[in-house]
């Protein structure tokens, strides 16, 4: 699968999947568009929201809503980021502590063995890029 950015003006980019998905990028601050840190933030939170789903309907229940907050550490004016912090917000009201403290675990042994974004982050990986007349 091939994924694509393009530019659609100043600062202004468009990146797309072959299933016609689009999310809007430009540079930090830009209106109505992710930055490129704040997507990779969101694909953090995602994969770990994506892996943890079946886990918490399962025993929460079917219709469970829940949200996943992600924060960076970056140093004033360094061009990358220190650490992701990732936190999720579930009602475990209707479970005793003991399920909710199992709960907790397989999420966490979940997302450490399935979400292939953290895996990656915390891997680290080579990254190549070609250029015209390269």
């Amino acid at each position: 699968m091939t994924l694509e950015v393009q530019r659609e003006g100043e600062h202004s980019f468009v990146g797309r999947n072959e299933r016609g998905a689009e999310v809007r990028l430009g540079r930090s601050g830009a209106e109505g568009a992710f930055s490129p840190a704040e997507l990779l933030q969101i694909a953090t939170a995602g994969c770990s929201a994506v892996t943890a789903e079946e886990l918490i309907t399962r025993r929460v229940g079917e219709d469970s809503k829940f949200r996943v907050a992600v924060t960076a550490d970056r140093r004033e004016g360094a061009s990358e980021l220190d650490a992701v912090h990732v936190s999720f917000d579930v009602d475990l009201s209707t479970l005793d502590p003991d399920k909710r403290e199992a709960l907790a675990g397989a999420v966490d042994r979940a997302i450490e063995r399935l979400c292939t974004v953290r895996r990656t982050l915390t891997k680290g990986i080579p990254v190549t890029e070609t250029f015209p007349g390269k």
